[in-house]
Order: C-alpha cells, then structure tokens, then sequence
C-alpha cells in the first residue's frame, strides 16, 4: 500500500517558522502594520485633536490677562420720565423743611454709545488656571502615548492571531492532502478486498473533520485580517497578507519602569493639588481690575417748538479692587470635594503600583511556562513524528491497524497546533511584560 506521508516535510516546516520569508506581494510585516496606524488609525487621530485641544485651552486661559474692549449702545424712549422728590424750599425758599416736591427730569430720547475697557492686574483664579492648564496638557499627552500604546498592543495581538492562523492552515492544507491520498488508498485497498469498508469510512470522516476544520480557521483568519485592518484604520475592502515569520526568541529580562498608567496617576495628583491650590487662593487673595469707559451720551426731545437731538461726551477709568468675605461657604465645599479626591487618587496610585507588581509576577511565570512548553511540544513533536512513521510501516506490514495511524496522526497534528498556539503564548505574555514593565514601545 502506497502512502504518502507529508508529515515528514511538516515537521521540517515547523523548526523554519523561526527566520523563514516568504515572498509574496503586498506582505506587510507588524511594523508597517503599527506605522499605518499611527497615521490613519481614528482613535489616534482623536488624540491629536485632543492635544490640539489642550493646547487652545491653555492659550485661552491666557488670554484671561489680556485687556477686553466691548462697544455698548443703547436707545431708551421714555413713555413717563422719572420722578425724583425735590425738597419744596427749592421752589419756594419759606417753605418748611421735610416737605418735598415731585419733580419729573430728563427727555424722552436716550442715546448711550461707549467703549469700555477692562483689564485684570492681579487674578489668583487666572494665574491658578494657568498651571491648571499647563499640567492637563501634560496629562493629555500622556493620555495620547496611551492610546499609542494600546494600539501597539492590539495590533501586535491581532498579527500574533493572524500568524498562528496562518500556519494552521498550512497544517491542514497538508494533512488534508495526506488524508485524501490515504482515502484513495483505502478505496483501492476496498475494491481489492484488503481492506474494510469501515476502514474507507473512518478515513472519510477524517477528511471531512480536516475540511469543516479548514474553513472554520479560514473564516476566523478573514475575521482577524479585517479586525487588524480596522485597527490599522485602512478599508476593509483593501487586501493585505501577514508576515507568516514568527520572530520567537529567547527569554528577556526587562528593566523596571513606571508605566504610562503610573505616570497619569501622578500627573492627575499634581492637577488635583493645583486645584485645590487656586482653590485656597481665591479664598483670602483680592483681585485688581483696571477698567475704563470712553463714549458719548445723547438726549432728544420731539415736541416743536424745542425739538433737538444733542450729544455729549462721557469717559473715566479707575482701578477695581474685590475681596471675597463670604460666599455661602462655597469655595469650602470644593475644597473638601477637591481633597477627597486627591486622597483617592493616592489610594488608585497604591492599588495600581500592588497590581502592576502582581501582574508583572504572574506574567513572567506565564512567559517561562510558555517557554518550557515550546521546548517540550518540539521533543512531543519529534516524538509524534517517529511514531506515525512506525505506525505507517506497521500498517504496510500488516501489523498495525487503520486506527493506530489516524490516531498517531492526530497526535502529530495535536502536537504541531500546540506548538504554534505555545509560541505565539509566549509572544503574547512577553508583550504583556513589556507593558507592564514601561519597556512597550511602537519602535520596537
């Protein structure tokens, strides 16, 4: 009986995953991946604007201390003038004191036009929503190196998917070609009476196993594809394939460093304390404005023989000076609102530094037991290998059954789907200890 065992080129296969290339067009390797996210992923292309953002906040606080002119104009037409009492020894000097004598004044047309000037000399609020700004910037640009992180992080995720994927398929696409060539072979075999026609039937079963199981991975190998263009931000009708290179390597020991989650929690602290800062200020420090007001102002009258319409100038400027003595003990509440969230926010900076270093602890044992199962799946692999080659020897002399070599041949493909899966483990909890070290960069 002729079989035709592919696993022998299978297994060389799987020690040239490390270092192998495969020219194809359009291959983009995780790098160029990452790079076409920096420029067209939307969540990054957010961030900037919110940096942009940040920046126009803060120059508009500033702008605080710049002198404001406003134009004002009015027009008042009086129906009834106002009355005013005048005291009645005005219009007749015996009159007794205490008796007084209504008395209407002013036109009916009222014209007000005016330049006004204001200008802050000193502001604790101002000069407290400066540094604000300064340090929500800072924090803000943090927040941008996050989402920068994030999508490193994804994107190397989804190629880690996609590359094992990739190799599954070439896996089946292998054993199918082995399973189909054994079922010709059986088929014969049956038509020779030297074989049972259960035994054609288990082999046809496995074909159909390797075919469903093909087009599940290849559907799920679509899926991640669309998922990495997505988050790389191109169009999901743009066709691309994966570097199928895994870049395994040996085990590495980061650096610690504080994470980017650690730096905006101190940068929130020293918000939160500038905050509370200006708060306490503005409570007991004045503020002086300086304002003036130049224009003109016009009165009318519209009844002949006297109509008119007559202007008159108006100007002054002076120095205001404001003290808070008391407002509903406001500014206290934000104060005690302030302070209970900087407690918090040092409570949130213990809780995270515990669970980075529980996190860090965990992910390295994650990443040496992925380690020593890839070591161990490539001596099971070796192992599988030499048994479905005896078992395929046995069968052709008649001393081993069909089912000892669909069996030593699932476990070869078990064998080589852990090996993959292992890898692409330890890729991944080594991109987990990168993060959580402070050594993840999107130029690595």
């Amino acid at each position: 009986m002729k079989l035709v065992n592919i696993h022998k080129h299978t297994l060389l296969l799987l020690f040239l995953l490390i270092g192998v290339y495969t020219a194809q067009a359009q291959v983009w390797t995780m790098q160029q991946c990452i790079d076409t996210a920096q420029v067209h992923n939307k969540n990054l292309q957010m961030s900037r604007n919110n940096n942009a953002i940040s920046e126009q906040k803060a120059k508009e606080v500033k702008a605080n201390l710049i002198p404001k002119v406003t134009a004002n104009a009015d027009y008042k037409y009086f129906t009834n003038l106002p009355y005013q009492l005048m005291p009645l020894s005005t219009f007749n000097p015996t009159a007794p004191e205490g008796q007084f004598k209504e008395a209407q004044f002013g036109v009916p047309h009222n014209i007000n036009a005016n330049l006004q000037l204001s200008m802050p000399l000193y502001n604790p609020q101002v000069y407290g929503a400066i540094q604000t700004t300064k340090i929500a910037s800072e924090l803000t640009d943090l927040q941008y190196q996050k989402t920068e992180e994030q999508i490193y992080f994804e994107i190397s995720n989804l190629y880690y998917n996609a590359q094992i994927l990739h190799h599954q398929l070439a896996f089946i696409n292998s054993n199918l070609i082995n399973a189909e060539q054994l079922l010709k072979n059986m088929q014969l075999l049956n038509q020779q009476l030297l074989a049972k026609g259960t035994d054609v039937s288990k082999v046809k079963l496995q074909v159909a196993q390797l075919t469903t199981q093909k087009e599940s991975i290849s559907s799920k190998y679509k899926q991640v594809l669309n998922a990495l263009k997505f988050t790389m931000g191109i169009s999901i009708e743009q066709s691309i394939q994966i570097d199928p290179n895994i870049q395994y390597q040996s085990t590495t020991e980061y650096s610690r460093s504080s994470t980017l989650d650690i730096h905006i929690i101190k940068i929130q602290n020293r918000l939160l304390s500038s905050e509370l800062s200006t708060l306490n200020k503005s409570r007991f420090l004045p503020s002086l404005n300086l304002f003036g007001t130049y224009g003109t102002t016009g009165f009318g009258y519209d009844k002949q023989p006297n109509d008119f319409l007559k202007f008159y100038p108006i100007g002054f400027a002076g120095i205001q000076l404001s003290y808070p003595l008391f407002n509903g003990t406001v500014t206290q509440r934000k104060i005690n609102q302030k302070t209970l969230e900087l407690q918090n926010n040092e409570l949130q900076f213990g809780l995270l530094s515990e669970q980075n270093n529980m996190q860090i602890e965990n992910t390295r044992m994650q990443r040496e037991v992925a380690k020593k199962t890839v070591e161990t799946t490539i001596e099971q692999i070796q192992l599988a290998q030499t048994i479905y080659e005896q078992s395929v020897l046995q069968r052709k002399q008649g001393t081993a059954s069909l089912t000892d070599v669909l069996l030593a041949d699932n476990a070869l493909r078990e064998a080589q789907q852990t090996y993959l899966t292992t890898v692409i483990d330890y890729l991944k909890a080594d991109l987990e200890l990168k993060k959580l070290t402070g050594n993840i960069s999107t130029k690595n």
